[in-house]
């Protein structure tokens, strides 16, 4: 049996809450190992649909161990609130299906207000296109030794020596913004008030991932974000703050490289992006909307309207790369139906110059030009196909002409948000 890395391989919103549900069947374990509560995942169980931004999706299986790894910087109110919101569609989380990395990064409400008064600052080289929900300054505290970590709620003896050298940096950076001064006690009641909460989840989950592992147990570790958003091989900076490629997997959760053992991808039929930066396909007219309509192209926590356009072979080829995926889970395709065309970006122009890459440089992103190659539409509906012969004729072209351009074999295809409507490929848990 492998261990399963999920990692979108476009910017996000792939669809990985439902693949994430549908492998967590076979999983015993399901790790979240990067990013915050701005990663909506949406899963369809039955008439039910439960929307989760923070806690892992095995959580509404019963009998999955969930935990939330040391990469993850975690707001915990809002993760109480979330628990709070899925007990009233009645699942119970608890601490024998919860577990939180005792070294996890706390995310307070100056993270917020900092992330918030930059999105709305006057000049745009400053704004991202964040959720403003204070990931990234977490994770700069984080970086910079001064972050304030869930083990630091055991111990409130210690605390008010940790939010000074906190305020250290904060308080002369928010009177330079202009921003409001904000108290040491004022953060000690925040943390104080919640820490009875969160504290009976706290555990050394790094050690427990490795017994989990050792003992043969099938560990799911879940990305949050796309591989096209890592802080280090994404369109920096319009990035997230996280390492969101499937090596930070293993980082990310307190295990060595060799705990990942099958990496599965996962991109839309299409491409779709929500916030600022280069979108070298993206649509600004009919089609694009239509996609977006069809697609219901709107953020899981945030509603925000996600840019469209057609698939980009060119930046899954490199998420391939950079996260070393095994295969891919393509979703969507049923959003594809009926168009007479479909284009696919199979290389890009760069200054009269055919490149093969997108190019590292935040001005050259801006200049990149797609090159089509066009294929012809289906006419029949793949939505709710269950096995290749469901699939109109032109539809298995468009897939394995996929394949061909990414350089990776198709897993999974997802034909609705519905979990069974799924054509399996090769089962991620048992194919190496």
């Amino acid at each position: 049996m492998a261990n399963v890395v999920v990692v979108g391989a476009q910017w996000g919103d792939e669809g990985k809450g439902k693949i994430v549900d549908w492998l967590s069947l076979e999983a015993d374990v399901v790790v979240r190992f990067q990013g915050g509560h701005n990663a909506g995942h949406t899963l369809v169980i039955g008439n039910q649909t439960y929307k989760l931004a923070l806690l892992p999706s095995g959580i509404v299986r019963p009998g999955k161990l969930s935990v939330i790894g040391n990469g993850v910087v975690l707001d915990p109110h809002h993760l109480v609130d979330e628990i709070a919101k899925l007990a009233g569609q009645g699942i119970e989380v608890s601490p024998a299906n919860l577990k939180i990395a005792e070294n996890v990064t706390l995310i307070l409400s100056l993270h917020r207000e900092l992330d918030a008064h930059r999105e709305q600052a006057s000049t745009d080289a400053v704004k991202i296109g964040t959720t403003k929900r204070g990931i990234g300054p977490a994770y700069e505290d984080k970086v910079g030794r001064r972050a304030i970590r869930l083990m630091d709620l055991a111990e409130l003896d210690t605390l008010d020596e940790k939010i000074a050298r906190l305020l250290a940096h904060h308080e002369p950076l928010r009177r330079g913004l202009g921003l409001e001064p904000v108290t040491a006690q004022t953060i000690r009641d925040e943390l104080t008030c919640v820490a009875p909460k969160v504290l009976p989840f706290m555990d050394t989950t790094w050690d427990l991932l490795e017994t989990a592992r050792r003992d043969g147990k099938r560990i799911l570790f879940e990305g949050a974000q796309g591989a096209l958003l890592d802080v280090d091989h994404g369109t920096y900076p319009f990035v997230t703050s996280s390492n969101t490629v499937a090596a930070n997997a293993a980082t990310g959760s307190g295990l060595g490289p060799k705990a990942i053992g099958y990496v599965l991808g996962i991109a839309k039929a299409y491409t779709t992006r929500v916030g600022g930066g280069p979108f070298p396909t993206e649509l600004t007219d009919k089609t694009g909307e239509l996609i977006g309509d069809r697609g219901h192209e709107f953020g899981t926590n945030t509603g925000r309207r996600r840019r469209c356009g057609w698939f980009d072979a060119v930046l899954v080829r490199q998420a391939v790369k950079t996260s070393g995926i095994d295969g891919i889970a393509l979703t969507k395709l049923d959003i594809l139906d009926g168009f007479e065309e479909i284009k696919v970006c199979v290389n890009y122009k760069l200054d009269g110059a055919f490149i093969d890459h997108l190019p590292a440089s935040q001005a050259a992103q801006a200049r990149i030009e797609p090159v089509y190659e066009t294929i012809e539409g289906w006419e029949g509906t793949t939505a709710g196909a269950r096995s290749w012969a469901d699939l109109p004729a032109q539809a298995i072209k468009y897939v394995r002409r996929i394949e061909e351009l990414i350089e990776a074999p198709v897993a999974l295809l997802s034909t609705s948000p519905e979990r069974l409507d799924t054509i399996l490929v090769h089962n991620p848990f048992q194919d190496r």
